[in-house]
């Protein structure tokens, strides 16, 4: 198993998500306070890397995309992701 390395707004995306239900993208967003190009390409880099998905599904999103798409953690990778963000605070 590799061990995951995020960066702190990645963290601060994934809390925003949860690991429960899908999220709507402009709740993330106003979760976040990330401006809204960095917070898509934070988006991007985890969609890229398969710990996110986008509902609908796309490969990467733009800010416009944002508002309309929800996110959810991949859950093949949930407890690894857990595991990163826990060691991470300690």
């Amino acid at each position: 198993m590799r061990r995951i390395k995020l960066t702190g707004r990645e963290r601060a995306v994934l809390k925003a998500i949860g690991f429960a239900d899908a999220r709507p993208g402009e709740q993330i967003h106003d979760y976040t306070q990330i401006p809204l190009e960095d917070l898509t390409d934070v988006l991007n880099a985890l969609l890229t890397a398969g710990f996110v998905e986008s509902l609908p599904y796309r490969e990467q999103i733009t800010a416009a995309d944002l508002p309309t798409m929800e996110f959810e953690v991949n859950p093949s990778y949930a407890h690894e992701l857990k595991n990163s963000m826990q060691s991470s605070w300690t």
